[in-house]
């Protein structure tokens, strides 16, 4: 019994020291890497307490106003849009992976093999649009006016050797069409929904050089804590790193 009460002791004492950090996150993947660090944290006297949330708003708010310590659910194009939105001044401490946007088809085996006025879907969201027009960019499909601009449209492609018709469709639908086109451009979620293999199946799908990279967001004032850095080198270590490779299989790609 004094046993017990000896340990019982010390657990408190060690919970009275532990430092608390309180992170928002989505369920998947987000909620599931930060609960694998959890126990390195604890190594460290830090608690680390995540707190999911199923929505893209309040984990925001709810940092800005001081309610939570940081979050984990978005990538910097969206908390850019967010700021100027909400006149909020949220930052990124940390990039850790890229959930990608991927190149499909089950009428061609390489992108370099689509016929001249081939139907390619894209995505007819702001993000997700330029998302894919940078993609096509990148294996060579298309040229655009920029391709550093993350907002591009059909309108900005400059070159088109291919005279690929572009229809754009709500991103979740995408999957439902591809069979009746050449090819479509599909977010990893809705990939792996439709049963496709990321690794396997893309044509073309982004790399850790993606504008797209998921982020550790927290606020100018403790964006530069002790406890913000312990969780950012813990989410940047080879563990992490080995754990969303061998868990995701591709469709969550480490960004470090």
């Amino acid at each position: 019994m004094k046993k017990l009460l000896a340990v019982a002791a010390a657990v408190a004492a060690f919970s009275a020291q532990a430092d608390t950090l309180t992170v928002a996150a989505t369920p998947v993947p987000h909620a599931e890497i930060l609960n694998f660090v959890k126990p390195q944290l604890a190594k460290e006297g830090v608690e680390l307490k995540v707190k999911e949330f199923t929505d893209y708003i309040q984990p925001n708010v709810q940092v800005a106003e001081k309610r939570l310590d940081a979050n984990f659910f978005q990538h910097q194009p969206y908390l850019d849009e967010f700021n100027k939105a909400k006149g909020t001044s949220l930052v990124s401490v940390a990039g850790v992976h890229i959930e990608p946007l991927g190149v499909y088809s089950t009428k061609i085996k390489k992108l370099d093999e689509l016929s001249s006025g081939a139907t390619v879907v894209i995505p007819n969201d702001a993000t997700n649009g330029g998302r894919a027009l940078l993609l096509l960019d990148k294996a060579g499909v298309i040229k655009l006016k920029d391709n550093k601009n993350i907002l591009s449209t059909v309108k900005d492609v400059a070159e088109n050797p291919k005279n690929v018709k572009f229809r754009e469709l709500e991103a979740a639908t995408i999957p439902r069409v591809l069979t009746q086109v050449d090819a479509a451009l599909i977010n990893t979620n809705y990939a792996l929904e439709a049963k496709l293999n990321p690794e396997k199946d893309a044509l073309a799908i982004e790399g850790s050089d993606s504008p797209y990279v998921n982020i550790l967001v927290a606020r100018p004032d403790n964006k530069d804590s002790d406890d913000m850095k312990k969780l950012a080198a813990a989410l940047h270590s080879p563990e992490v790193k080995q754990f969303i490779i061998e868990k995701y299989k591709g469709a969550v790609v480490p960004a470090f």
